[in-house]
């Protein structure tokens, strides 16, 4: 079984008039202002999944400020999860400083939904505000042992829309401060894994720790594979491509270029996500 753990759909609302969202959220005109950057549905989703052997995809939206909007997207991410049982798993989505976000959070999962995220802060990074807020988030997942995913990125190197200014230090403070949480990092996590070569702490702080590999292409050379393999193990990667940034083929070929066993592709590509989401 393939699962791609990292996926964008959007209501056809959204889809058809993305620029009346402009003005009040800010971080989706960042992202999406340009037309290059695709808004696609559930319907879409399926059609490519079909074309490239994926059999189920990790769905969600995006981290709106706006209680009214992310509320609709959620309905919509519940709405398709219902429709393509098989296909689709659903991730509940919005800002965490909204004073909506604990109780989305227990709506979206008491409806059914398999945990929270893409959760991001484009503006201030995972400081200790953020930490905070994100903490009763975190309890009710810890309670119902359901993942989070959390947009991280690499501190260092080329500028690009959504990179925020999250730092290795915060993305270890979130990770040793709710070490009981299962929290998969999206983007390789910046690099943390890296630190599980200490000697002290980080190896245990990490231990409920994943890394996805959404837009792996266009930021690391394919031996991230061999080394995150290496440093972080094969059962915490798992296979997301950010879709519709960028298609599975994409990855597909780069597990070749890194030389991966069939095993650790198919843990990579699959068999760690169930395992994660006890599918």
């Amino acid at each position: 079984m393939i699962i791609d753990f990292h996926t964008h759909i959007y209501s056809k609302a959204v889809r058809e008039n993305r620029e009346k969202y402009f003005p009040s959220e800010p971080a989706f005109k960042l992202l999406y202002d340009s037309p290059k950057s695709k808004l696609v549905s559930a319907e879409d989703i399926i059609a490519v999944m079909d074309e490239q052997g994926v059999d189920m995809s990790v769905v969600f939206n995006f981290p709106w400020k706006h209680s009214e909007i992310f509320k609709k997207e959620n309905d919509y991410i519940m709405e398709v999860v219902q429709k393509y049982p098989d296909r689709l798993i659903g991730f509940c989505c919005f800002d965490a400083f909204s004073n909506d976000a604990v109780s989305e959070t227990e709506r979206c999962l008491d409806a059914g939904l398999s945990g929270v995220g893409e959760l991001a802060f484009y503006q201030s990074g995972i400081d200790e505000e953020a930490r905070k807020k994100l903490s009763p988030i975190m309890e009710i997942c810890r309670k119902k042992d359901m993942p989070i995913l959390i947009h991280t990125n690499e501190p260092v190197g080329h500028a690009y829309p959504g990179k925020t200014p999250n730092t290795l230090a915060q993305i270890y403070s979130l990770a040793k401060e709710f070490s009981e949480n299962k929290i998969v990092f999206a983007h390789w996590g910046g690099g943390i894994f890296f630190f599980n070569l200490l000697k002290k702490e980080v190896r245990e702080n990490l231990k409920n720790v994943w890394f996805d590999t959404a837009a792996s292409p266009f930021l690391y050379v394919p031996e991230i594979y061999p080394l995150a393999k290496s440093l972080a193990g094969t059962d915490k990667i798992l296979f997301g491509t950010d879709f519709p940034l960028l298609k599975p083929s994409r990855y597909f070929k780069e597990f070749e270029q890194a030389g991966l066993s069939k095993p650790d592709i198919e843990r990579i590509c699959g068999v760690n996500a169930a395992n994660l989401l006890k599918i």
